[in-house]
């Protein structure tokens, strides 16, 4: 067996007896692998032939749609809690812990935001293409020059009315925990005197049980977790807003703790009810 196959049938083993029993057939991934591919391909063209002649305002209507869409198509279903009343402000950074390729999307259907993303995604075949014509900013992160670049135009994003992600884990994790918090990134936000929005990602199955499918760790393959996630016949993405935090005078470092306890407080609660201040479960 191939180190690749070894690292997918332990991640498999990792997920919960009651979904692994029931995947979808083959058809049926046959099917949604061939729908997502079309619609890759679609939004692709939508953004070399559309967004050319159209504002920012009708883009993130676009790529809002085209979001959601696709989870449909993966049978997944996006619910959001706020733990703060109002909605997002504008000069924000959403900072959010990291599990799947998925949470770029699942994020989008709540608000387009343009994401901070590791250089080699942009050379990947048509989803390098597609989240490079949306705005994504593309980082070496072992070049420390790089980051102070990548820091300017994020600043710059902001000031224009942009929302900007990243994910300071700087890779994926199986979504029970948090790993550490890099920093650097979140110098922007403190330059444009703005806020961080702590967001907590996790996917559960509809029975409110922990789902490891959509986790893209170890050395499992983009194609491997895609494959992976058209088995599960529904999946639920949950996305927790907890309060924002003022950047305006304060240290990257203390800012990058403070979003880390905040989203690793929902992390660690899985099974606790919502907060009296939450607004419930949002379908979006």
């Amino acid at each position: 067996m191939s180190t690749g196959a070894r690292a997918l049938a332990t991640n498999r083993s990792e997920i919960p007896r009651s979904r692994r029993h029931r995947p979808t057939t083959f058809p049926v991934r046959i099917v949604r692998s061939a729908r997502v591919t079309a619609h890759f391909v679609g939004g692709l063209a939508t953004t070399v032939f559309v967004f050319p002649w159209i504002g920012p305002r009708k883009k993130n209507a676009l790529i809002r749609q085209w979001s959601r869409q696709l989870l449909r198509m993966l049978g997944i279903e996006t619910r959001v809690q706020w733990r703060h009343d109002g909605g997002l402000p504008g000069n924000l950074l959403i900072v959010a812990n990291h599990i799947s390729w998925l949470d770029i999307f699942v994020l989008n259907t709540l608000q387009p935001a343009r994401f901070i993303a590791k250089a080699d995604l942009k050379r990947m075949p048509i989803v390098g293409r597609l989240i490079a014509n949306v705005g994504t900013l593309f980082i070496e992160r072992e070049r420390r020059r790089d980051t102070h670049t990548v820091n300017r135009h994020t600043v710059e994003a902001l000031a224009r009315g942009d929302l900007v992600a990243v994910f300071p884990e700087g890779t994926t994790s199986d979504g029970r925990g948090l790993l550490k918090f890099h920093s650097s990134l979140l110098q922007s936000i403190v330059d444009a005197e703005g806020h961080v929005q702590p967001v907590a990602i996790r996917y559960r199955t509809p029975a409110n049980e922990y789902s490891g499918a959509p986790a893209y760790v170890g050395e499992l393959s983009l194609m491997e977790s895609f494959w992976r996630v058209t088995g599960e016949r529904a999946l639920v993405a949950e996305l927790h807003l907890m309060p924002p935090l003022p950047a305006q005078a304060s240290h990257r470092r203390e800012l990058s703790r403070a979003a880390a306890e905040a989203i690793r407080t929902v992390l660690e609660s899985l099974d606790a009810a919502p907060a009296p201040d939450t607004r419930g479960d949002r379908r979006v």
